[in-house]
């Protein structure tokens, strides 16, 4: 019995154009660090202890795929009484 996935024919597609091998792991890196950047919050220390990656490393993939790290959270604002 073959488990291994079948390729479909033609490439994967991003936006209407074909992606090749490296599109696909980039893109893939990309989405990865997108979404455990939102899992964390935007911390970027935690998201790189939670990929295994060193921090520096993980800015440095986040500058080459253009990955922007999302804001963070808004902390409620205090009212001063009195």
């Amino acid at each position: 019995m073959n488990v291994m996935a079948q390729p479909t024919h033609g490439s994967l597609e991003l936006s209407g154009r074909p992606l090749g091998y490296h599109g696909a792991v980039c893109d893939f890196k990309r989405r990865l660090i997108e979404a455990t950047l939102h899992q964390m919050r935007g911390n970027r220390t935690h998201t790189a202890r939670a990929l295994g990656l060193q921090r520096t490393y993980l800015l440095r993939l986040m500058r080459e795929l253009r990955v922007a790290a999302p804001p963070p959270p808004q902390r409620p604002r205090r009212v001063m009484v009195g």
